[in-house]
């Protein structure tokens, strides 16, 4: 009953690419494709297309989602965008994505600084984490994802983080554009770390609500071996969300979970 309860998601990260001439064109072929009201559907557009990929939307059920947000609510932060620059832009925003740990060499505790600053702002948050290939080689992946949920979790109030509806994507670095595959039986395990993480900072039983995606290199051929596993929820689509043939691929297998979860729970 309690998989049952969380939401099936996909959220697309366009990373670096489109600009404000193309993007809504873009945004508004996609929305035609993914008519799927059983799943929650967010765009992350780069920053500067925000607002016309948001027109593009316009009377579709498709949130707006931000890449990032700093960690402070205003000040000499050149080229860093705040959380009150986001209203009436975004409604969602991802938090530690992997190639923010990577090229901007963001910690968790800064990674929790952002967490807290989108929920001071109502912005629902998205929060990455995930190991990288020696540190999965070395059988380090539980304990690494388990630290950064902790640092980046570390004095938020449990109760706020629920209220903000806190998802989780679990991205493995090493099967992001390596050509290396995760498997669907990897992510499941590491959801249910993830959850008992969350569990462990003051969350208990409540942290089975938590949605989790995963995120690596995901596509339409292979999306279904990942929401074939009960503890997974949805997907954090990178590349193949520029791709309208991809990205609706992804949103109807995604459908398909949905609609089971909801006669799952209908049943007698």
């Amino acid at each position: 009953m309690m998989r049952a309860m969380r939401p099936v998601i996909v959220a697309a990260n366009w990373k670096m690419n489109t600009t404000p001439a193309d993007a809504g064109e873009l945004a508004a072929t996609i929305a035609g494709r993914i008519r799927e009201p059983g799943v929650v559907r967010i765009i992350c557009p780069p920053f500067v297309c925000l607002a016309a990929v948001g027109a593009a939307l316009a009377g579709e059920e498709i949130a707006v989602g931000a890449q990032d947000v700093h960690h402070e609510l205003a000040g000499a932060y050149t080229g860093d965008t705040s959380a009150a620059m986001l209203e009436g832009l975004a409604t969602w925003v991802i938090v530690g994505h992997s190639e923010r740990r990577r090229d901007h060499a963001e910690t968790d505790e800064r990674i929790s600084g952002k967490l807290r600053r989108a929920v001071e702002a109502g912005i629902r948050p998205i929060l990455c984490v995930g190991e990288q290939l020696d540190e999965r080689e070395a059988g380090r992946a539980e304990t690494v994802v388990d630290g950064q949920l902790r640092g980046a979790l570390a004095g938020h109030a449990p109760a706020d983080l629920q209220a903000a509806g806190l998802v989780i994507a679990y991205e493995p670095v090493w099967a992001i554009g390596t050509g290396r595959n995760a498997r669907g039986a990897d992510a499941a395990a590491m959801a249910e770390t993830i959850r008992s993480a969350i569990a462990a900072t003051g969350w208990g039983g409540a942290a089975a609500n938590v949605p989790v995606l995963y995120g690596g290199s995901v596509t339409a051929a292979n999306i279904g071996e990942f929401l074939a596993e009960p503890s997974i929820d949805g997907a954090l689509v990178g590349g193949a969300s520029l791709k309208p043939d991809e990205i609706a691929g992804i949103v109807a297998r995604a459908g398909l979970t949905a609609n089971a979860r909801l006669a799952e729970t209908a049943a007698p």
